[in-house]
């Protein structure tokens, strides 16, 4: 497979197997032995055409059996319940929720009644918190110190709204969460280069983020479109509310340039499934 990285030389995900599912995962993250997660790649599902072959997409055309048998095989590479996976409808905004026993399921195993959060959070063990990407970025949080986790979901919306500061605070109002003691993966994303973007996205975030240096972030092209960073956005933010650059691991692969492997809207039109997020607390 002949994977992009963003940075020759630099490796923050490792590239696992077995069998013929591939997935990704963060080896900070696996050093924690209280912790399971991995991050799926387009490799090892039973879903067909546009969504082969490890498909999470349940809003399109793909049969609903097909999305639970990848959801069991993810299971079993977790090791854990597939019963006890929750995902949320995600609206591309900032609000968090904590699960709890009574969400087991949601999303997965049944339809989601789970509405309205593209954050979810706990600190109970055999839950496996669950979000979908197809381009946008994915944000894993875990707090060591009181065994708490969290998952989110950041597209640009959700980077304006800075939905990576909501979830530091929800974590610290529910579990006393220090934002220094987190440890922060940013799963794979669309890139700067790839993630072209008109006039009124970049007037969100120059509204929104008054006073931020752009630089790096927006780029203007001369066709006056510009090229936005949502990675290194959202680590803008996460390091402006507490978290410590030693404790942040920025994915180096973009689902645009690796559309052979990764899902992503952007190369594919909408044409695509999802990939997904997964965490759990063993």
């Amino acid at each position: 497979m002949d994977w992009k990285r963003r940075q020759e030389g630099v490796k923050v995900l490792d590239i696992k197997q077995r069998k013929e599912l591939v997935y990704l995962t963060f080896p900070i993250l696996e050093k924690q032995t209280w912790l399971a997660h991995c991050f799926s790649t387009r490799m090892g599902g039973v879903s067909e055409g546009i969504y082969a072959s490890m498909n999470f997409r349940e809003d399109a055309e793909d049969k609903e059996e097909n999305v639970r048998e990848n959801y069991k095989r993810i299971a079993a590479v977790l090791g854990m319940d597939v019963q006890r996976f929750v995902r949320s409808q995600l609206v591309h905004g900032n609000q968090v929720h904590l699960v709890t026993e009574q969400d087991y399921g949601e999303g997965v195993v049944r339809p989601a009644s789970l509405k309205g959060y593209d954050g979810l959070m706990t600190n109970q063990p055999g839950v496996t918190l669950v979000a979908t990407f197809a381009d946008c970025v994915p944000l894993y949080f875990a707090d060591p110190i009181h065994r708490a986790i969290a998952l989110s979901h950041s597209g640009w919306r959700g980077t304006v709204a800075q939905i990576g500061k909501e979830t530091i605070q929800a974590m610290k109002d529910t579990f006393g969460t220090k934002p220094e003691q987190l440890l922060v993966g940013i799963g794979p994303c669309i890139c700067g280069d790839c993630y072209e973007v008109g006039e009124e996205v970049i007037c969100e975030f120059q509204k929104e983020m008054d006073g931020w240096d752009f630089d790096g972030i927006i780029q203007k092209k001369e066709n006056g479109k510009y090229q936005l960073d949502l990675q290194k956005a959202n680590q803008k933010i996460l390091l402006q509310n507490g978290v410590l650059k030693e404790h942040l691991f920025a994915g180096d692969f973009c689902t645009c340039c690796n559309s052979k492997y990764l899902f992503s809207h952007r190369a594919t039109q909408g044409r695509r499934g999802n990939l997904a997020a997964f965490l759990s607390i063993i």
